[in-house]
């Protein structure tokens, strides 16, 4: 069930209403079955799958708790260990087996086809369960943090499996954490009238990213990505810099929807975007990114290899560890390898050049403070990122070859005056949308950074003025979204991860 589906919008208001008119002791009763029934829209056997990594890491948080009680004077705690431990190898192996067998077949008939031996192992028939690597990666952080002491133990199963299964964020994040989450379905939430349209305005906002802007934006970004060979230069340029905002909408999109539902119901999900193409670096652009699953990896994997307490080229091998896995768990396909690849080699290379940089800029008398500065560091960190972007959306690596070749084949700018651009699937009116569209996510963003909250100037209106807020951003997105007989609703691109 897609959030940008007729059927959401039919189900959501239906949940809410239910949930506040039941008794509270029931309710993450009500919401399990919900959000079970959700993920149940898409394929109901995954939902097995779903229940298997849930069980596993309530089972082993139980166990890690009582191996505990017996561990006080064991400094090694290897039972707790080897529990984490099984309890890692059982969901990474439920994730590996749906997510990278396949993968793992391409590349050892490739092998055997270089080596010449004509053994050819046959790929497996297997559908990739939405958001697997989401709720796995959710349900793994509850056992470490009770091994870490840092959640109590849940013994009731089914609020565990409602902590796991929280629709809203259930397939596209944000990846919640069990001590943030897990606490808040004890919470007794009485309806409040100014929460709900706090998070309905969330909601109009996420659904213009997706519908007006992201939606959009791929019609173009399909049209040169697939037929990358005919086009060249600027036009490749274009369709570029149109999906680093299509993907940006589409990802924050979902987030600011899941994050809007959720506070409806009273419940508090964390911030996943801060403005990530106002970043100054690369390493500030992932500081702002998809920030539960960068937050995940620096507390469970990047800080357990030893961070940067261990030296330079310690701290340069584990941001490569670190993007390099994250490279992967986005998809199996050496494109997302070599994407995580870049953006952390792009981190080291900063790293080991800000001393030559600062002494450059000094000499041409540019200040970082100033406004310039910044705006200068944005558009090359912007370039850089754009620029790993193509490796994340082309279908394969030849494809992303492909593209950079084109990209410098033909210096064409005149394709952007003489209507070239309107034929690429877009017309011109949709185009120009498209690009006040982007004009308009920057500008709230360049808002939100200077410390303007639009949301609380526009709730500190009077009344007519709020509602006719309201009123046009409906209209704007039943106008200008892309929606209807001629466009399905457009899945979430990282329901795919």
């Amino acid at each position: 069930m897609l959030f940008n589906s007729v059927d959401f919008l039919v189900f959501f208001p239906i949940v809410t209403l239910i949930y506040f008119l039941i008794p509270h002791k029931i309710r993450y009763l009500w919401l399990l079955v919900c959000s079970y029934y959700f993920y149940m829209c898409w394929n109901a056997m995954y939902a097995l799958l779903l229940f298997a990594s849930t069980m596993i890491t309530w089972v082993s948080g139980l166990a890690i708790a009582a191996a505990a009680k017996k561990e006080t004077e064991d400094p090694t705690r290897l039972r707790s260990r080897g529990i984490v431990a099984i309890s890692l190898i059982l969901n990474l192996t439920l994730l590996f087996f749906f997510k990278y067998s396949n993968f793992v077949i391409e590349n050892l008939n490739s092998l055997l086809a270089y080596t010449g031996v004509s053994l050819r192992v046959p790929k497996l028939d297997l559908l990739l369960p939405v958001g697997i690597s989401f709720y796995i990666f959710q349900a793994l952080s509850y056992t470490i943090d009770v091994y870490r002491g840092d959640v109590q133990v849940e013994k009731n199963p089914l609020r565990y499996m409602v902590f796991v299964s929280f629709f809203p964020q259930l397939v596209a994040g944000p990846i919640e954490r069990s001590s943030r989450l897990l606490g808040q379905f004890y919470e007794k939430h009485r309806f409040s009238y100014d929460r709900m349209v706090r998070g309905l305005m969330m909601m109009l906002w996420g659904y213009f990213q997706k519908m007006v802007v992201a939606d959009r934006l791929s019609v173009l970004v399909d049209q040169v990505f697939n037929y990358c060979s005919y086009y060249a230069g600027f036009e490749i340029l274009v369709g570029a810099v149109f999906f680093a905002f299509q993907i940006y909408c589409d990802f924050a999109g979902y987030s600011t929807i899941a994050i809007g539902a959720a506070q409806v119901m009273g419940f508090d999900l964390m911030e996943n975007f801060r403005r990530p193409y106002l970043a100054v670096s690369v390493a500030d652009f992932w500081r702002r990114w998809h920030i539960s699953l960068t937050s995940w990896f620096r507390d469970y994997l990047y800080i357990p290899l030893g961070g940067n307490r261990k030296g330079k080229l310690a701290k340069y091998r584990n941001i490569m560890v670190v993007f390099l896995s994250s490279g992967l768990w986005h998809g199996a396909n050496w494109t997302y390898v070599i994407w995580g690849g870049l953006n952390g080699l792009f981190q080291i290379i900063g790293a080991e050049t800000k001393k030559l940089r600062s002494n450059v800029k000094s000499f041409l008398g540019i200040r970082d403070n100033s406004g310039s500065g910044r705006l200068l560091s944005m558009i090359v960190t912007f370039l850089l990122v754009d620029f790993t972007w193509i490796f994340f959306r082309a279908a394969t690596l030849e494809d992303a070859v492909t593209v950079i070749r084109q990209l410098f084949s033909s210096f064409n700018p005149w394709v952007l005056f003489d209507g070239t651009l309107y034929t690429l699937g877009l017309s011109m009116i949709d185009f120009w949308v498209g690009i006040v569209a982007i004009a308009a996510i920057l500008a709230v963003d360049m808002l939100h950074e200077r410390g303007v909250r639009i949301r609380e100037w526009i709730l500190n209106q009077n009344l007519l003025f709020r509602w006719m807020v309201y009123f046009i951003a409906i209209f704007t997105i039943l106008i200008f979204g892309f929606y209807g007989p001629n466009y399905d609703a457009a899945q979430f691109i990282y329901f795919q991860f």
